[in-house]
């Protein structure tokens, strides 16, 4: 079964899946109120600079201050060179990825508050942290991403091949301006000269224009702004792997085609419009598994099961054997259960677009040899990924520590918010515990209470209990302080609220 991509568009929202296989691999969504912003270039006001953190908070005209981290200032190679002393050392970073700086004054000597300076946006905000950014600046085409304020020549590592590697390095070499540097995508692997050489100049051509804007541009305002998420993932993900584009929107459909067109001449594809009465992702069975990412349980086939549970600063996932009983022994049971939930792990990482730091905690398994095979599986499950994974062996305790790169949210994020009820706590306090907290607070109350009666006002349920289980404590104060306590149910109240009322 081939690939696809499921385009779903209407006027508040476009939501487009990645079908690998016949199962939902990746979910992009873009609302209209709420457009991705990652790609866009700013020109930003620095508002304050933190030498403490060796960063800077930069107003780019959003509702939050974007981040600027020290090693993100630098718009030039050549700059990032004057400011290098005898012990200045550039670290060898792989072919494929943008050279890592590690300036070594401190930011406070680089930026001033109110200075003006060209940003991109790298990360979206997320929860309560402003957008992250960069001086260094980034265009991705459909084969080359070009790096201006960077003179350097990189080839995805995808591309395994040494010597089509070489090919491509020598011919971006040859064909680019004497400025600014270049990365190789993934999709240019047996490309012609012809088309690198058409996407550099488009390419060189965005950024003249970049600039010409930016001249003019008054601090905080937004120069450039990409691709929405329809073009960008078809530029992004649309490779001969995908078999076919089904799209439920006319307009949409053409706004594909025409696109295509331009950039991707020659790209060999099948772009369908979808026009049955059914809802497109009902059709392909894509709302049930969207709905399913959304739990924090996620069963396996052989009965076992997965707890995923996402904090602001990482995200834990759980493997349990369920009601898998295994047929062999306890380390053969323990062993399939791993090796099951890595799949799942890989998939749901993802699908959900979880990113950041993130704990594995597998079943226990006595044999090294066994804890071999499941990181091992783990880290074969994810070369499929395209966001950048880091992953640490398998400890003592069965745990595995690994990064997954963040640039957005992740879909339960997106969709979701804090329940309004337990104020995203995932619990509220048992209505034993709220009687029992009343008692306390009536016994401080009471000594200072000079009328004959008191008024408690609950949620239904906890009047329930202090009529019937908890009674008890309430005849006890009543005899202590020698006041009449009335209980009143209050349907709109929340289970933990009360109210005392002395009359």
């Amino acid at each position: 079964m081939g690939n696809e991509l499921v385009i779903n568009t209407a006027s508040h929202e476009t939501r487009i899946a990645l079908i690998e296989n016949g199962t939902i691999a990746e979910l992009y969504i873009e609302r209209s109120r709420v457009k991705g912003i990652v790609g866009n270039i700013y020109k930003g006001r620095v508002i304050r600079v933190l030498p403490g953190m060796q960063a800077a908070f930069v107003d780019i005209g959003l509702e939050k201050a974007a981040f600027l981290y020290v090693a993100d200032v630098f718009d030039a190679m050549d700059e990032y060179e004057s400011f290098m002393d005898g012990n200045g050392k550039k670290e060898e970073q792989p072919e494929g990825e943008e050279p890592v700086l590690h300036p070594l004054h401190p930011i406070e000597e680089l930026l001033q508050e109110g200075q003006e300076l060209l940003v991109q946006v790298s990360k979206e905000p997320i929860g309560t942290k402003g957008a992250r950014i960069t001086a260094h600046i980034s265009l991705p085409g459909r084969h080359l991403v070009y790096m201006p304020t960077v003179d350097h020549v990189g080839v995805s590592r995808r591309i395994e091949d040494e010597a089509e590697r070489e090919r491509l390095k020598e011919i971006v070499e040859k064909i680019k301006p004497a400025s600014g540097g270049f990365i190789v995508r993934t999709v240019s692997e047996g490309k012609s000269e012809e088309d690198l050489a058409s996407g550099l100049t488009y390419l060189t051509k965005l950024w003249e224009e970049v600039v010409k804007k930016n001249e003019k541009a008054h601090a905080p305002s937004l120069i450039h702004s990409d691709l929405d998420v329809t073009q960008k993932v078809v530029r992004d993900i649309l490779t001969e792997a995908v078999d076919r584009i089904v799209v439920d929107s006319k307009p949409e459909h053409d706004r594909i085609v025409q696109f295509i067109t331009t950039f991707m001449p020659k790209m060999k594809y099948s772009i369908e419009l979808y026009d049955e009465e059914e809802p497109i992702f009902d059709h392909f069975g894509l709302e049930v598994e969207i709905s399913r990412a959304l739990g924090r349980k996620v069963w396996l086939k052989s009965g076992g099961y997965i707890i995923i549970e996402q904090t602001e600063a990482l995200t834990a996932i759980d493997v349990n054997t369920g009601r898998f009983v295994g047929k062999h022994n306890l380390e053969d049971t323990i062993l399939k259960t791993n090796l099951e939930a890595v799949k799942e792990i890989a998939y749901q990482l993802r699908l959900r677009n979880i990113g950041g730091i993130i704990i594995i905690d597998f079943i226990d398994m006595e044999k090294e040899v066994n804890r071999d095979k499941v990181f091992n599986a783990l880290d074969e499950a994810l070369k499929s990924d395209k966001s950048k994974t880091n992953i640490l062996k398998i400890s003592e305790l069965g745990l595995v520590e690994m990064t997954r790169k963040r640039v957005r949210e992740s879909i339960g994020r997106m969709l979701c918010e804090p329940c309004p009820y337990c104020e995203g706590r995932g619990y509220v306090k048992s209505k034993t515990t709220v009687c029992h907290e009343l008692f306390r607070e009536l016994r401080r109350e009471m000594l200072d209470i000079r009328g004959t009666k008191v008024m408690l006002t609950v949620h239904p349920q906890v009047a329930d209990l202090l009529y019937d289980e908890e009674r008890r404590g309430l005849e006890e104060l009543e005899k202590k302080f020698k006041k009449r306590i009335t209980v009143r149910a209050k349907p709109g109240f929340h289970q933990e609220q009360f109210e005392i009322t002395i009359s």
